[in-house]
C-alpha cells in the first residue's frame, strides 16, 4: 500500500477500469480486507429543557424511547446535512 504523502502520476480512468478489471479475478494483485469496528455508542449531553422538549415529541411520534427518537432524528439531520453538502460542492465545481 502506498503512503499518503507521496506524489503518483494521474492515469486516466480508462487505464485504472481496465487495470481493476484485469486484476479482478487475480487474489495476489489485491490488499487483504480492511476491518472496521464501529463503537458501541457514545455519550451526549444536552440542558434538561431541551432534553425535556424532545421526550415530549417522541411520545407524539410514539417513538419506543427518548434515546430512539433522537437517534432516528439526528441520523435524518445528517444525512440531509451530507446531501446539501454534496450538493453545493457539484455546483461549486462546475
Amino acid at each position: 500500500m502506498k503512503t499518503l504523502g507521496k506524489k503518483t502520476s494521474s492515469l486516466s480512468p480508462e487505464i485504472v477500469d481496465r487495470r481493476v478489471v484485469s486484476q479482478s479475478e487475480d487474489d495476489s494483485a489485491w490488499d487483504p480486507p480492511v476491518r472496521v469496528k464501529s463503537r458501541k455508542s457514545a455519550s451526549l449531553s444536552i440542558p434538561g429543557d431541551l432534553a425535556a422538549r424532545a421526550a415530549f415529541l417522541a411520545r407524539l411520534h410514539r417513538e419506543v424511547d427518548l434515546e430512539s427518537w433522537v437517534q432516528r432524528v439526528l441520523r435524518e439531520r445528517v444525512e440531509l446535512e451530507e446531501f446539501a453538502f454534496t450538493e453545493a460542492k457539484k455546483k461549486l465545481s462546475l
